[in-house]
Formats: C-alpha cells, sequence, structure tokens
C-alpha cells in the first residue's frame, strides 16, 4: 500500500477538496475536534490537516467499491442539492486524482447537517 492509498490520507485529501468548494461553510467537526479546539489555548502554527465530517472506507476483500460519507454545513445562499452533488463530483474526482492507476468506485454519502 503506497502512501497515496492509505485511508487516511486520502480522507484527508478529500475533505480537502470538498471543503475548498465555494459554497461549502465547514465539514462537520467530530467530538474529538471539537474538544482539542476548545482546549487548545493557541492554534498551532501549522495545524495538521483535518478529515474531520469524512468517513471512508476500502472495500473489505478489495473488489468493491469505497464508501465515502461526508457530513457538511452549506452557506444558506446556496441551494442544498446543489452544495451535495457538487461535494460528491469533488469526492470521485479526488479518489481518480489520488489512485489513477485503480479503477476505483465509490458509493459517495453526502448529507448536509446545516446552513449558515
Amino acid at each position: 500500500m503506497t502512501q497515496h492509498t492509505l485511508p487516511g490520507t486520502l480522507s484527508e485529501g478529500i475533505a480537502r477538496a470538498v471543503a475548498d468548494l465555494p459554497d461549502v461553510a465547514f465539514l462537520k467537526p467530530d467530538l474529538a475536534g471539537r474538544l482539542r479546539t476548545a482546549l487548545s489555548r493557541s492554534a498551532p502554527a501549522d495545524p495538521a490537516p483535518s478529515s474531520a465530517g469524512v468517513r471512508l472506507t476500502g472495500p473489505a476483500d478489495g473488489t468493491g467499491p469505497w464508501r465515502v460519507e461526508i457530513q457538511l454545513v452549506a452557506r444558506g445562499r446556496a441551494r442544498t442539492v446543489d452544495v451535495a452533488r457538487a461535494a460528491r463530483r469533488a469526492a470521485e474526482e479526488h479518489l481518480a486524482t489520488a489512485l489513477p492507476d485503480q479503477a476505483v468506485r465509490a458509493h459517495v454519502t453526502v448529507t448536509v447537517t446545516g446552513l449558515v
């Protein structure tokens, strides 16, 4: 397994691709991320990429599809369905770019948990 195929690296890349979309306010943080933010007295100079809001599961037998679950908060000016579609496309494109030698199949689920 190469560096590019590690699930943590893939989920961080997907999180970055989705978070960079213009109508995504932020990815839903996990509980550990919220606690870490609340307990930290100062922000680190170079924060590590976070995959909060993205759960990635590779195929157990190596032949099935990847399962990607994304939870995000969208900006109120955008249509929720358009944001969800863009997030799904961004995740699929990232997987295809990160794993170019593999015929990547993915089942991507996007849940918009709120609007700001």
